[in-house]
């Protein structure tokens, strides 16, 4: 049982490298689809604001409507359709055809983040639930790594529709693997059906620092090339290189803060936070410094990567009621960052400058920085009745206590 559950784990890991590649992909295809479709490069960008809309608005309520459905079934599901979506944008036509079946991708995302991680945790012994997440979320981080530039090579080589036909067939894999491998039900009753220690007051304050956060980072990420080309002055050819230094930055924060999750909840998002505000300021008063660039670029993306893990691991531990719901909540509030961050950063750097975007990242993260420090000040005090602190995983589907699994 223990080697199922870990090949199932691989399997999620995989699922989440294919839905984030398949999301941001079209920001390294964004001239080739317009040139080809024949559209300006705003309408095609809204191929991203749609989706994050989508993900906004419909997390909550397609995991209220989908809660009592077996998970293997729902995550099959979601995994089939978003495959087949990706293949449509594949072959698709016309602009409304592709971003049709954006939107549609962006619907199974939606469902996709707010049940993986309870599904994922509820197969191991609860003392595992942070080094779990963590493994899990390896697939997010190597997606800027791999996913996205691999895309943009393919697309570059063969066109743009190849680039999404790849990730079909690779989405249609998972679809498979994740199906065969899952348990054939993870009940309510479940581990990671209920968090261990339930507090409504910590999930609202955790929801704002995550908008916060998101919001600073990408205020900074998203206009991050033109910063390194007019302020920090680097090459053309450089950006390829200096971008893989942030994600490869990235996989070491999710590693690293994998062995801290489970014993160190709160510091392990705390910590995260403070090196983003540091990275930010030091990205700003150091622009001119391409060495110093570059730390705070490697930074950048360990702690990003590093605060995600975290984030659904403490979502996972003081959800006020169903995880699954929970998880939604917080899918919501990361999109709502990510586009009010591009939106910020935009008006910034129309209207100030562009080394001003870093600053104002680092005085977002400072204010979430901030509110997260309130956090030790609250008491549990919102666990539902019967709710039980801690709970045994499925004799099925569980791991023994004593059997562990190798550290992230």
């Amino acid at each position: 049982m223990e080697r199922r559950a870990d090949a199932a784990l691989a399997a999620l890991s995989v699922a989440t490298f294919t839905f984030v590649t398949v999301e941001v992909m079209p920001i390294g295809l964004l001239t080739l689809i317009a040139d080809d479709l024949q559209r300006s490069r705003a309408e095609v960008g809204l191929l991203l604001t749609g989706y994050a809309a989508v993900v906004v608005l419909l997390s909550v309520p397609m995991a209220a409507l989908t809660r009592r459905m077996p998970r293997r079934l729902l995550l099959g599901t979601t995994l089939g359709v978003s495959a087949a979506a990706t293949a449509v944008s594949a072959v698709a036509s016309t602009y409304e055809m592709l971003l049709g079946a954006r939107l549609v991708v962006a619907l199974t995302q939606a469902l996709f983040w707010s049940i993986v991680g309870s599904t994922a945790t509820a197969m191991f012994h609860p003392s595992q639930r942070g080094r779990t997440v963590a493994r899990m979320s390896i697939g997010a981080s190597l997606a800027p790594v791999l996913g996205v530039p691999l895309g943009t090579w393919l697309g570059q080589q063969l066109g743009w529709r190849a680039a999404f036909g790849v990730m079909a067939v690779i989405g249609a894999a998972t679809c498979v693997a994740v199906v065969a491998l899952l348990p054939d039900a993870l009940p309510s009753g479940a581990a990671s059906a209920r968090a261990a220690t339930p507090d409504r007051r910590r999930y609202l304050l955790l929801l704002l620092v995550t908008t916060l956060v998101v919001a600073g980072a990408m205020t900074a990420q998203t206009y991050v090339t033109p910063f390194l080309l007019d302020v920090t002055h680097f090459a053309a050819a450089s950006l390829g290189p200096l971008l893989l230094v942030s994600g490869a930055g990235g996989v070491v924060g999710t590693l690293v803060v994998g062995r801290f999750l489970d014993r160190h909840p709160w510091p392990a998002l705390a910590v995260p936070v403070a090196l983003l505000c540091a990275a930010a300021v030091v990205q700003y008063a150091g622009g001119t410094v391409p060495a110093l660039v570059i730390v705070a670029l490697a930074a950048t993306g360990a702690a990003y990567a590093a605060f995600a893990a975290a984030v659904q691991n403490r979502v996972l531990q003081v959800a006020p009621g169903s995880t699954d719901m929970a998880s939604a909540g917080s899918s919501s509030s990361f999109n709502i960052g990510i586009s009010g961050g591009s939106f910020v950063g935009g008006l910034i750097i129309e209207d100030v400058s562009v080394r001003a975007v870093a600053l104002a990242a680092a005085l977002l993260i400072a204010a979430a920085l901030a509110a997260l420090l309130l956090d030790p000040l609250l008491s549990a005090g919102d666990t539902p009745a019967g709710a039980a602190p801690t709970h045994e995983p499925l004799k099925a589907t569980a791991c023994p206590e004593k059997s562990g699994n190798p550290n992230v």
